[in-house]
């Protein structure tokens, strides 16, 4: 008798988790990272701009209108980054918060590890500004951005309610820079963010 519970035990560990289903929700806690891409342009016409990464706690939550096809929000706790400009050094500091929304494909592999891609829509909005070293004092004002958002990633399933996910992004953020009131440029933050968190579904 133990050794036919032993092998029963053995076997319901051994089964793939299900695929999502229509109908599904799972909801992701974890921490996401946001790293600018190297160049992000220039400003008053020769100064080149640099944009220091970050890291923040984040949330998804997603919807399958079909069996593995999910719409899925990503949230964070706001961003902070510095603003550096070549030769002067840090000039400021700007915080954001990026939702973006996303329809993703899961790949039913009949395993543990299920992949997944999806394209959707970010919205960066920029708020908290601050000069500081060669800009102290003045009034530095990035605009809001809007922009298309490419994901892949994939979840291991540890059983057919719970996953551990990492995922890898890449946001088109672009911004247009005002100095007191005066366009100086165009921000090129474009990061790759990537993030790891564990999934839970419903």
């Amino acid at each position: 008798m133990k050794m036919i519970s032993l092998a029963a035990l053995v076997a319901v560990l051994a089964m793939p988790a299900l695929a999502q289903q229509a109908g599904d929700w799972t909801i992701g806690l974890g921490a996401g990272s946001v790293m600018p891409k190297d160049d992000n342009g220039t400003v008053a016409a020769t100064l080149d701009v640099e944009v220091d990464d970050d890291i923040r706690p984040t949330l998804t939550v997603e919807y399958f209108l079909r069996d593995n096809i999910g719409v899925e929000l990503l949230a964070a706790t706001p961003f902070k980054h510095d603003v550096n400009v070549k030769g002067l050094g840090k000039v400021g500091t700007v915080e954001h918060l990026p939702p973006t929304l996303s329809v993703n494909y899961h790949w039913d592999t009949g395993s543990a590890f299920k992949p997944y891609a999806g394209v959707g829509l970010n919205w960066t909005n920029f708020w908290g500004e601050s000069t500081t070293g060669a800009l102290a004092g003045n009034d530095l004002d990035l605009e809001h951005s809007f922009g298309l958002a490419l994901q892949a990633g994939a979840d291991w399933w540890l059983n057919d309610r719970s996953a551990i996910r990492a995922t890898v992004r890449w946001i088109d953020i672009d911004s247009d820079a005002y100095l007191n009131g005066d366009k100086i440029g165009e921000v090129e933050i474009d990061p790759i963010a990537v993030q790891a968190a564990y999934v839970m579904k419903f």
